[in-house]
């Protein structure tokens, strides 16, 4: 009996074996699906999205998910294949993240994966011959998988998760699910990439119709640079923005400035050589650098762009491949560099706003040209009808006169004879005044309105004007030279100093002397503003015989007074 109950223990024990095994392969199987599920919902999770940052931050998620890992990161390589560009985490807080500093850059493990792109498992990642050790109030972490990420075969960047839950190592089977997931990651990528670029483009090319409409229906050339500007700043996520155009110096002047100390970079006059504008002026094509601050190639000039880093400088060409200026955008320290997806796009705008300035300076011309006949035509009606007129009322006059008895009324009669010589007198230096502008170009006038003009966009409000006297006849064409000179100096002072609100300029040419007074509402004259600009003007002043003064009234603002005599 005792024999026979042994030998049926033995097949039920064995049937418990064979059910145990059975249960643990079932869920094995179910483990299995369950992971497989999880892994299709990630895939679909992942490829929903069409933003790119959104679609990173679902990859590092999913991943950490999929393997069950504590901490995990997504590494963007650069530009220059060396280094990461932008670094994702998941298990680490805002708190950690500031505590432990600037972000990796490929250093150690982590530039394993740049230098050899194939999935990596590590049972300890500090026993690791490539291992550098964390950086202070880096939380500790051991187990290690990396797998890279590439977008039409091209390395976008790496997964790398550390510290599976448990105390366990990743298995293989973890670096197989997370190299399927990078390959959803990779199409998603691509997609989101394709996506941004499209939306970049339909951008660009709003942003260029919306300038060639402003500058075709008759906005000032001002006003569309600094559309220019603010469009090209805006699609480019650039925090500055800056339009320069070319001085008769062979220099370079910033004309329009967006964000960043603005007014201490307006009207700036920076050299062609040393300078990233000026390269990219000089070469008629687009020059990036990475660091805009450190760059060693770009020196030259006033110090201004401390705190920005990645920079592009694009030329502002017309058709006959002249450059008209250079749109410069520049991001803070730490962004993203520009790379050729956006130059290329960016390129094109500018060519197409060049395009757009150009057909203005047309407009521009066949309108002074319109001016010019106009002039002519007044000239011709003034000296064959008005004068001819005037000519003969004063001949009726003189002969009336003598036929008056009386002295007083004949002494009337001769005082308004000689008003009309002296209308008459006027008449022909007008007359004069207007065929010879046709030749020389610009009147002073005209001149003075445009720099008037121009100052609307760098002040922000537009200044008051008042001109009075033979100001295109009476002032000869040096000292029109020193004027206007004078003038574009106290505007662009007033814009990058005085933080005024309100600006009157006045020019007058009466009682032999011409008098040009810019008068403003702002701090005044502060102590730390450079004076060479203010001694260049009472050195114009001297050399022609005139005086300067610049004061600050008791009630605030700055009077500048610049006048010279008519006649030396």
């Amino acid at each position: 009996m005792g024999g026979d109950g042994t030998a049926a223990r033995v097949p039920q024990l064995r049937l418990d074996e064979l059910l145990d095994e059975l249960q643990a392969r079932i869920e094995d199987v179910r483990g299995t699906r369950d992971r497989v599920h999880a892994l299709l919902e990630s895939v679909l999770a992942v490829g929903q999205g069409l933003d790119l940052s959104q679609v990173l931050h679902r990859i590092v998620e999913a991943a950490a998910t999929l393997v069950d890992a504590r901490y995990a990161a997504l590494g963007v390589i650069g530009a220059d294949g060396e280094t990461l560009s932008h670094f994702l985490t998941v298990g680490i807080s805002d708190e950690e993240i500031t505590a432990i500093g600037r972000y990796p850059t490929g250093k150690g493990v982590l530039g394993e994966l740049i230098h050899h792109p194939e999935p990596l498992r590590l049972t300890d990642l500090t026993a690791h011959p490539s291992s550098h050790g964390f950086p202070s109030n880096h939380p500790p972490m051991r187990s290690f998988l990396g797998v890279p990420i590439r977008v039409r075969e091209e390395a976008f960047g790496n997964l790398y998760l550390c510290d599976k839950r448990g105390g366990l190592d990743f298995d293989p089977e973890d670096e197989t699910v997370l190299a399927t997931l990078a390959v959803a990651a990779g199409v998603a990528i691509d997609n989101a990439r394709l996506y941004d670029d499209a939306r970049r483009q339909q951008n660009w090319l709003r942003a260029s119709a919306e300038i060639t409409r402003s500058l075709l229906s008759g906005s000032p050339r001002e006003q569309a640079l600094t559309l220019i500007a603010e469009r090209a700043r805006e699609i480019s996520g650039a925090s500055l923005a800056d339009v320069s155009v070319p001085s008769s110096e062979g220099r370079l002047t910033v004309e329009v400035t967006l964000g960043g100390d603005a007014p201490a970079r307006l009207g700036l006059t920076v050299p062609v050589q040393g300078t990233l504008s000026g390269a990219a002026f000089a070469a008629g094509s687009p020059v990036a650098c990475a660091d805009l601050a450190e760059d060693a190639r770009f020196g030259a000039g006033p110090h201004r762009f401390d705190g920005l880093g990645p920079a592009v400088a694009v030329p502002l060409g017309d058709a006959s491949g002249r450059s008209r200026g250079v749109l410069l955008l520049a991001r803070p320290v730490g962004g993203q560099a520009f790379t050729e997806a956006e130059i290329g796009p960016l390129l094109g705008f500018a060519d197409q706003a060049a395009l757009a300035l150009e057909l203005a300076a047309r407009r521009s011309d066949a309108e002074q040209l319109a001016l010019l006949e106009d002039r002519d035509r007044i000239a011709r009606d003034l000296h064959d009808l008005a004068i001819q007129r005037l000519f003969a009322t004063g001949m009726t006059l003189q002969s009336a006169a003598r036929m008056i008895p009386h002295e007083a009324p004949a002494e009337r009669v001769a005082r308004a004879v000689g008003d009309l010589d002296e209308t008459i007198r006027i008449i022909r230096s007008t007359i004069f005044g207007l065929r010879v502008r046709e030749e020389a170009g610009p009147s002073l006038r005209a001149q003075v309105s445009q720099a008037v003009g121009q100052a609307h966009g760098t002040l922000g409000f537009a200044p008051r004007l008042i001109m009075e006297g033979l100001l295109d006849t009476d002032v000869p064409d040096n000292l029109a030279e020193d004027i206007t000179a004078v003038l574009g100096e106290a505007l662009s002072n007033t814009a990058r100093h005085a933080q005024a609100t309100r600006v009157e300029v006045s020019l007058r040419a009466t009682g032999g002397e011409v008098v040009l007074e810019v008068t403003d509402n702002g701090i005044g004259l502060p102590d730390g503003v450079d004076r060479s600009g203010l001694r260049n003007l009472a050195v114009r002043a001297e050399k022609a015989d005139g005086t300067f003064t610049a004061t600050a009234p008791p009630g605030g603002g700055t009077v500048l007074v610049w006048s010279a005599p008519l006649v030396r």
